[in-house]
């Protein structure tokens, strides 16, 4: 008679063999490269807006970067609230979720799930709830970053 031990890992060596079989193969390769690819057309569309405000509307360094900044997050909330966003995530991975679209996106996301809800208790309170904590830690990060700088460093 087998023991216990020797027949869970019978099991979980079949489910192991399963679960490879089913799961569907990743080419990292390739989502590198479209990553690659649309998170630098991102960049080259923010600098071309930057390029644009400089040129065209004789804006300074700063507000220029204030413009393309507001500009993306703008497009990216269009593209989302229209559900295009989801389908270019789906092929770029991290190169449409790391540039500021991806805070966008990561804000306006919850918002149109939660609308039926309520204004207040569907999109207010759950609009951040994808966004909030990366602004939490990253915000008090930056205050004891700050503190230890200017006690320590300086």
């Amino acid at each position: 008679m087998e023991s216990l031990d020797v027949k869970q890992k019978k099991i979980n060596e079949e489910y192991q063999k399963y679960a490879n079989s089913i799961s569907p193969k990743s080419n990292t390769v390739t989502n590198c490269i479209m990553a690659f690819l649309v998170g630098g057309l991102i960049c080259t569309i923010g600098q071309l807006i930057s390029n644009i405000a400089k040129n065209y509307y004789n804006m300074n360094t700063e507000e220029a970067s204030a413009t393309t900044s507001i500009t993306l997050i703008l497009i990216a909330a269009l593209l989302t609230g229209l559900g295009l966003y989801e389908k270019i995530g789906k092929r770029a991975g991290a190169g449409s979720v790391v540039p500021i679209t991806g805070f966008s996106n990561s804000i306006v996301s919850p918002a149109m799930e939660h609308k039926r809800e309520g204004y207040v208790m569907g999109i207010g309170a759950k609009m951040f709830s994808v966004a909030g904590p990366v602004l939490v830690y990253g915000i008090t990060a930056s205050v004891v970053v700050g503190l230890i700088n200017y006690f320590f460093i300086k």
